[in-house]
């Protein structure tokens, strides 16, 4: 992870889940309390010249800095397959046109069911990490999900590929609709890969807030509002 130091309350860890194996970061520190998951966004995925890569792996730490930022007392930064490791399985599918494909949900879901063991679960999906979030939530109802929090989001990739003129993400599942559980999607004012129109379509507006200000990978001093803490 280059030259990025991880805080000492953080234990480095891989999970083999579905052929892949999943590169995390973990604080847990309580058996009862919820989980706070933060799923990777695509990272780097192509190049300025917008050609696909031979890694995907993030080039910034907007969201690992986020994760360990975070108080709670269970929190996991998660990475997305293929990404700081490249397993054997992996093929350029998987992160570009294939990259919600239902192997790599699969994959990512049974690696947050084991790290949330009998723990409620907070998921955290930045970029195209909150299209993944979500179709975890919609393919496997029977994670005990208590939240569902996006950051600058892609929540419907056929949208979003056209409103870029890119070309479709031909091998990857689909969300059917919003999950109906508890959920707050963060937008940033000056997004230029995810403009906030398009979240402000995909979610009518509702539990939408836009951060004045940011970008796609520059919130400020964001502080996410997890509502357990509100009950």
């Amino acid at each position: 992870m280059s030259n990025w130091r991880m805080p000492d309350d953080f234990i480095y860890d891989t999970i083999n889940s579905n052929g892949y194996e999943i590169v995390t970061m973990q604080k847990i520190t309580d058996d009862t309390s919820p989980v706070h998951i933060y799923i990777e966004g695509d990272g780097h995925a192509f190049n300025g010249r917008g050609m696909p890569t031979n890694d995907p792996t993030p080039h910034d730490t907007f969201l690992r800095d986020m994760a360990t930022s975070d108080t709670g007392a269970n929190v996991v930064y998660m990475a997305r397959p293929c990404q700081y490791i490249m397993s054997p399985t992996c093929t350029q599918s998987d992160w570009t046109d294939g990259r919600f494909s239902e192997r790599i949900v699969e994959s990512m879901a049974m690696a947050v069911k084991r790290i949330a063991a009998s723990r409620p679960i907070v998921l955290i999906g930045y970029s195209g990490g909150a299209m993944l979030s979500g179709l975890i939530i919609q393919n496997y109802p029977e994670l005990d999900i208590e939240q569902w929090i996006t950051i600058a989001g892609v929540l419907n990739h056929a949208d979003w590929t056209e409103y870029f003129g890119d070309s479709p993400l031909t091998r990857s599942m689909t969300l059917n609709a919003l999950p109906h559980v508890h959920q707050l999607h963060y937008a940033a004012e000056h997004d230029n890969v995810v403009p906030v129109s398009l979240t402000q379509k995909w979610t009518d507006g509702k539990k939408l807030i836009i951060v004045p200000n940011a970008t796609h990978n520059d919130f400020g001093n964001l502080k996410i509002n997890f509502m357990f803490q509100y009950k």
